[in-house]
């Protein structure tokens, strides 16, 4: 019986990212975030630029990408926005990836939703802004007198991209199986994630 995925949504500048890779460290998984990015890139035949931007621009729906994908038309599909093209060609990634690998860590990308039918073990990272801010300077080397605005327009397109793809809400702590406060440390919120996935799959 295969292991359920982990999935993690996070705030911008909450260290979803760095704490996704250490949870697969921690298991000896894979885990995928800007590598989705890459494939969907080479598959493509686009420049990265476009793949990531054609990422933070909202699909038109999310229904609709799932009827795509499930009955391509090369017809259909040609009068996609880039970017319904590029969450489609994510999405059959992701699935492809979840065909070939007993469990692995994905980040972001609406993940749970995409493969809530193969089962997932949710997880939703956030901080308090002041933290956010702080790290997005010091880590991610946003200047500081912008770091605030670009931390709010990065939680607004990922929130958005979540409830326009998912019908649903992504602060809906119901949709997760963990909430993490990653301000406790990230090599902790990796350990309780760990942790508790083992308990899950013990059950």
């Amino acid at each position: 019986m295969k292991k359920p995925i982990i999935t993690i949504e996070r705030q911008y500048g909450s260290g979803g990212s760095t704490i996704g890779k250490l949870v697969a460290e921690k298991l000896g998984i894979n885990c995928y975030n800007r590598q989705i990015l890459d494939m969907t890139a080479e598959r493509c035949g686009f420049e990265k630029e476009q793949i990531e931007s054609a990422e933070e621009t909202v699909p038109t729906s999310f229904l609709y990408s799932l009827l795509m994908t499930a009955n391509p038309t090369r017809s259909l599909e040609d009068n996609l926005p880039l970017s319904d093209k590029v969450f489609i060609m994510e999405s059959r990634i992701i699935n492809e990836i979840a065909d070939k690998e007993d469990s692995f860590v994905l980040v972001g990308r609406c993940g749970s939703y995409v493969l809530e039918e193969r089962g997932c073990f949710n997880v939703f990272i956030y901080a308090p802004q002041d933290f956010r801010i702080k790290r997005a300077i010091e880590e991610y080397g946003i200047k500081e007198n912008k770091a605030e605005n670009f931390m709010k327009k990065a939680d607004k397109r990922r929130e958005t991209f979540f409830n326009v793809n998912t019908g649903k809400n992504w602060f809906d702590k119901e949709l997760y199986a963990l909430c993490l406060n990653s301000e406790i440390g990230d090599d902790l919120c990796a350990e309780l994630i760990v942790k508790a996935y083992n308990e899950y799959n013990s059950k």
